[in-house]
């Protein structure tokens, strides 16, 4: 059914359209115009703002179920379902370092159900195991390890259009077992890692472009060693994804991040849990308390983050002083071009899903429009 979104403030994220029309039929946006269409149902914003809905691409567990304890099918749909409350219309999965088996039945689960649905399921992110143990954060000593070639390969093949983000230490490995994982097509990033600035160089070099949670699980900023920080800030091509939780980076932080970063700033939830409605999880060597709203372990470290991307927006509002748009943008439009994905995602035009937020001027309200059947 053709319906028309009227009497909207349309942030399209590339411009601002003042009383703009979205008119979608079957789950996709058909035109993006000024004049309202006659004789199809309307739906009236009352001059509310309408952009893109949000994509998460590193997001745990949904409001039941953790993603690496159960990789299938059920906790897909939980994490998908909990995400459509807060705003995000699109997202990655996160697999934290786990056993090959593990692994196997991630990607399995995540293809059969792209198959059966055709939502905002875009993929998994597969984060580990081929990680440094010394920066290993939350993730078990027991999974984080070295690659082979041949489990690489394995993961490559059973990956194939499903894995689209990979998280490596890429001290870890080889330059045959590096070159393997660019030629699969799976947006690499770098991240749980003690390279220094200048030996991440030549990675950057290669047309690696993307980090893991910026400032967390890396080496840090000095003047004498500017380290991963330092060199994701002078590298103009690469992208840089913070949890602006407060917690996982300082305010300040994020802003001095932003202000070098631009357009290559965005936003992530790293989410364990969804709504904090989980307040005590443990899985293997991994355990998580809810602690004053923040998921922390028995040792007192971060144990992955409670916000959503709903809140992450908000705190770019409030705390970083951006626009509106500018925000909305952090959660839409340059993560869909991180991940390669910017002409299917992200934006209101033609073409691309029917899936939206509407918000008020100053973000205080976000909610969900979906028409994808």
């Amino acid at each position: 059914m053709k319906q028309a979104i009227i009497n909207a403030v349309v942030h399209t994220g590339e411009e601002i359209i003042e009383n703009g029309v979205v008119v979608v039929e079957n789950g996709t946006i058909i035109s993006v115009q000024k004049e309202i269409p006659n004789d199809i149902k309307t739906i009236d914003l009352g001059g509310n703002h309408l952009s893109a809905g949000f994509i998460d691409i590193q997001i745990n567990g949904g409001e039941k179920y953790y993603f690496s304890q159960t990789p299938n099918e059920e906790t897909i749909q939980d994490i998908y379902d909990a995400s459509m409350k807060y705003g995000t219309t699109h997202v990655l999965p996160c697999l934290i370092s786990s056993s090959r088996e593990t692994i196997l039945d991630g990607i399995k689960a995540v293809r059969n159900y792209m198959k059966k649905h055709q939502n905002g399921v875009i993929g998994m992110h597969l984060e580990g195991p081929f990680l440094n143990p010394q920066r290993r954060g939350a993730h078990s000593i027991d999974q984080v390890r070295k690659p082979t070639d041949e489990e690489l390969q394995e993961i490559i093949s059973k990956g194939k259009d499903v894995i689209k983000v990979i998280t490596i230490a890429p001290e870890c490995f080889t330059e045959k077992q590096l070159n393997m994982l660019i030629e699969s097509g799976i947006t690499i990033s770098i991240g749980h890692s003690t390279i220094s600035h200048k030996e991440v160089q030549p990675y950057f070099a290669k047309g690696i472009n993307l980090v893991t949670h910026l400032f967390n699980a890396m080496t840090q900023f000095g003047h004498r060693e500017p380290g991963l920080v330092g060199a994701v800030f002078e590298n103009e091509e690469v992208y840089a994804p913070v949890i602006l939780d407060g917690v996982h980076c300082d305010y300040a932080a994020a802003k001095i991040a932003y202000k070098l970063k631009q357009d290559k700033f965005f936003l992530i939830s790293d989410a364990t849990f969804l709504g904090r409605k989980v307040a005590n999880f443990k899985w293997d060597n991994f355990d998580a308390h809810l602690v004053d709203g923040f998921y922390r372990n028995d040792d007192g470290n971060l144990a992955g983050a409670s916000i959503s991307m709903t809140e992450a927006v908000q705190n770019a509002y409030n705390h970083l002083h951006v626009s509106a748009d500018e925000a909305i943008k952090m959660a839409t439009t340059r993560v869909a071009a991180a991940i390669g994905m910017q002409n299917k995602v992200g934006k209101i035009s033609l073409g691309f899903p029917a899936s939206f937020v509407e918000f008020d001027s100053d973000l205080t309200t976000i909610k969900t429009l979906d028409f994808r059947e």
